[in-house]
């Protein structure tokens, strides 16, 4: 009831966005865990189908790795199952100004400031995005298969991502995971680089230890792609962003913008065609590029060598790591984003 009453609490905080937003939040969220059932209890039922059967046994194996293993928190999150009937759990609306790369953020109560803002609704989301278009702003809608609750709440496996790859099931629970051990209310990009650093590093033990050859093989090529991809779009974002701050008229920032998302595109095209077939990132420019894009992709990866240099500073102990990462989770951003840097260039 604690936890209800925490999550009531959100519709009354002013300056943090209308009461509507929050009830939807409240509301789905609250749903998401009504459909929630023990995945023991789904595993024992005769009627639950055979390939649904062997994807929550495994998820639940995963579980299991992940506190015995990754040192991760140990608790009833990702040991129910919702079968919610959409693709997607939430879609989150990312934006930006535009002449600028740095996203704008919401804030909560509980969470702090965030890049983006999360929707149960495509609809809702939708409609926000237009809203924010409307007051000149480069948006980005993404829908997300899953989420933390930052250990308020028992966060269930999903039917949105039960039937990804074994290795990208794994991912995603190492990953929201991480955000239960260490969190900073208010700095997305550490949040979200310390966790994609833990799920990375989580991956490769299961894959060793639990995966086929071919599970290796590809979950090696897909990291290869997601490095390459990265490195494309902090390349451009990193451009745009000394280009912004460039003195210059309007319709020639425009011009320049254009210029620079278009040569982008055209590199993406060429990197592309080097992978063969595989057309994973196609759906990120399906609406166009743009700042809210370039944003939210830095989000989940700008701070990861810093976080994968502490993880080999600490002989890949991950409980040590986990207390380092905490260390630097008490310092001021600034300090906090030097030592990462410091750490990647070291």
């Amino acid at each position: 009831m604690r936890r209800f009453a925490a999550l009531g609490v959100l519709l009354f905080v002013s300056g943090c966005g209308s009461l509507e937003y929050y009830a939807q939040a409240v509301g789905g969220h609250l749903e998401v865990m009504r459909l929630a059932v023990p995945i023991e209890e789904r595993l024992r039922e005769p009627g639950t189908p055979e390939p649904l059967r062997a994807k929550l046994a495994k998820a639940l194996a995963i579980r299991e790795f992940a506190s015995r293993e990754l040192a991760l928190p140990d608790n009833d999150s990702y040991r129910r199952y919702a079968d919610i009937g959409r693709p997607f759990v939430v879609w989150n609306v990312f934006a930006a100004p535009e002449f600028s790369v740095k996203p704008i953020e919401s804030c909560f109560l509980f969470a702090g400031c965030v890049s983006y803002r999360g929707f149960y609704s495509e609809e809702a989301a939708q409609r926000y995005a237009v809203s924010l278009a409307e007051q000149g702003h480069d948006v980005y809608v993404g829908g997300v298969a899953a989420y933390s609750t930052l250990g308020w709440f028992n966060d269930p496996v999903l039917s949105t991502f039960i039937q990804y790859p074994e290795p990208e099931v794994a991912r995603i629970v190492f990953h929201e995971l991480a955000h239960q051990l260490v969190y900073v209310k208010g700095d997305t990009m550490f949040n979200e680089s310390f966790a994609a650093t833990v799920e990375e590093e989580g991956v490769r033990r299961w894959l060793e230890r639990e995966g086929t050859p071919a599970q290796r093989a590809a979950y090696q090529d897909s990291g290869k792609r997601r490095a390459e991809f990265v490195a494309l779009v902090s390349k451009y974002r990193a451009q745009l962003a000394a280009f912004y701050d460039q003195p210059g008229q309007l319709e020639e920032k425009r011009a320049g913008k254009r210029r620079l998302f278009a040569q982008m595109q055209d590199e993406y095209v060429s990197l592309k065609a080097s992978w063969g077939s595989f057309a994973g990132y196609d759906r990120l420019f399906a609406r166009g590029a743009n700042n809210a894009l370039l944003a939210s992709i830095a989000s989940y990866s700008e701070l990861v060598p810093g976080f994968r240099a502490l993880l080999a500073q600490k002989h890949d102990d991950l409980p040590a790591f986990y207390a380092a990462v905490r260390e630097l989770a008490k310092l001021d951003k600034p300090e906090r984003d030097a030592r990462l840097a410091a750490l990647t260039t070291g």
